[in-house]
C-alpha cells in the first residue's frame, strides 16, 4: 500500500495498527478506516491482530455517466465529489476518519455489499450499485471527519447521518442528544444554521442530489434510500427546496458537470 493509480479504503474491523501517514503519526484501533490516495506515504510500524476489508478504485471510476449518454454531446462525464477531502494529504484530518459505534454496522454492511457486487457482477447495473454504496461510505466518512469534536449536537448528527434513510422524528434526536426540543433546535441553529429537522431534510436532499447525478436509480429508489416515504413526496420536497424537479436537476447536473 498504497496501490498505483488507485484510491484505497481500508476498513479495519479488528485489532490495531500504528505507523506514519504522510509524515504524521497514526494509531487506529478497530473499528477504523484508512483512506489512501495513490501518492500517499504510508509506513506501518505495528500491526496487532488486524483484520480488515478493502476497496480500491481508479480515480476515473469517479466519472459516473455512461459513455453512451455523453458521446458527441459533452467531452467528459460528471465526477463524484463527495469524500475527496479524505484523500488529500494536505488536509490535517485526511486519511483517518473517526468511526462511531452507530456508523460501524452501516460501514460493515456497505463494505460487504461492495465486495458482493464486485464478485457477482450480476447485471448491467452492478457498477451503478457500487457507486451508490461508495457515495454512502464516502459521505458518512466525510461527515464523521467534519465533526471530530463530540458534543450533544454531534450525537444527533451521528444519528442523522447513519439513519437518514429511516423515519426520524424530533423526539428521536432529543433522545440521542439528551436535550429538550427547544435547546436542541437552538444548538442546531447556532451550529448548522437550521433546526434539527431542517438539517435532516437538507442532508437527505444532499444525498439525493448525489444519487441523481451519479447513479441511474429511479426516483422511487432514491426516495426510499434517502428517507422519503414515497416518490411523490420526495418530488414535492425536492422541487420546493431546490426550485426544480429531481428529473430536471438530474439532467442539468450531468450537463453542468460534464461541461466542467
Amino acid at each position: 500500500m498504497p496501490y498505483p493509480e488507485r484510491f484505497t479504503l481500508i476498513f479495519i474491523t479488528s485489532g490495531r495498527i500504528k505507523g506514519i501517514l504522510n509524515e504524521r503519526p497514526i494509531s487506529i484501533s478497530a473499528p477504523g478506516v484508512l483512506c489512501l490516495a495513490e501518492d500517499a506515504q504510508l509506513r506501518l510500524d505495528e500491526k496487532i491482530n488486524v483484520s480488515a476489508q478493502s476497496f480500491r478504485f481508479h480515480p476515473e471510476f469517479l466519472n459516473t455517466v455512461k459513455l453512451s449518454e455523453t458521446k458527441d454531446y459533452f467531452p467528459s462525464a460528471p465526477r463524484i465529489q463527495i469524500g475527496l477531502s479524505l484523500f488529500d494529504s494536505n488536509n490535517l484530518y485526511a486519511g483517518v476518519p473517526r468511526i462511531t459505534d452507530k456508523a460501524f454496522p452501516l460501514l460493515l454492511e456497505w463494505f460487504f455489499l461492495l465486495g458482493m457486487e464486485v464478485l457477482a457482477q450480476s447485471d448491467a447495473l452492478w457498477a451503478c450499485r457500487i457507486k451508490k454504496y461508495l457515495i454512502q461510505i464516502l459521505g458518512l466518512l466525510e461527515e464523521l471527519n467534519r465533526n471530530r469534536e463530540h458534543s450533544p449536537v454531534d450525537e444527533a448528527l451521528d444519528y442523522i447521518h447513519t439513519h437518514y434513510s429511516q423515519k426520524i422524528a424530533l423526539e428521536d434526536l432529543t433522545k440521542y442528544a439528551h436535550l429538550n426540543r427547544v435547546t436542541l433546535n437552538k444548538k442546531f441553529q447556532d451550529r448548522c444554521g437550521s433546526t434539527a429537522i431542517g438539517y435532516l431534510q437538507a442532508h437527505r436532499l444532499k444525498v439525493a442530489c448525489e444519487l441523481l447525478t451519479h447513479t441511474d436509480m429511479s426516483l422511487n429508489e432514491i426516495a426510499l434510500a434517502t428517507g422519503f416515504e414515497y416518490d411523490t413526496y420526495f418530488i414535492k420536497q425536492f422541487t420546493a427546496k431546490k426550485g426544480l424537479s429531481p428529473t430536471t436537476y438530474r439532467n442539468m447536473s450531468r450537463k453542468y458537470s460534464s461541461a466542467q
